[in-house]
């Protein structure tokens, strides 16, 4: 089971946790939302809890919740630029259905 970044994902959050000045890295999970039923939630760590499941990528931390790791196991996090728009984008094998506005996915 693992969580990945891609090169260009890691070196955002890197650069972003260096101007913040602190952080170990980011949280990753997912919530009961939307139309199709989950949404991710994305966020910045400041410090691992206990329960947390933690991978490295491209030497940034990736936390995940016992809870959320059935439903993000094998995704990987990029980070895009597609014209003036930019963000994260999550290449998740698990997801069977996603809403139209992709807010939310099902697996």
């Amino acid at each position: 089971m693992a969580v990945t970044l891609s090169e260009r994902a890691a070196k955002h959050v890197s650069n972003f946790i260096g101007k913040r000045g602190k952080g170990v890295g980011i949280r990753l999970g997912v919530r009961t939302s939307g139309c199709s039923g989950m949404a991710y939630k994305l966020e910045f760590a400041d410090e691992a809890l206990e329960e947390d499941l933690v991978f490295e990528s491209h030497g940034v931390k990736v936390l995940v919740d016992p809870k959320s790791l059935p439903y993000l196991d094998g995704t990987e996090l990029d980070f895009v630029r597609e014209g003036l728009n930019e963000g994260f984008q999550f290449n998740n094998p698990n997801v069977k259905d996603a809403c139209g506005c992709g807010e939310s996915f099902n697996v």
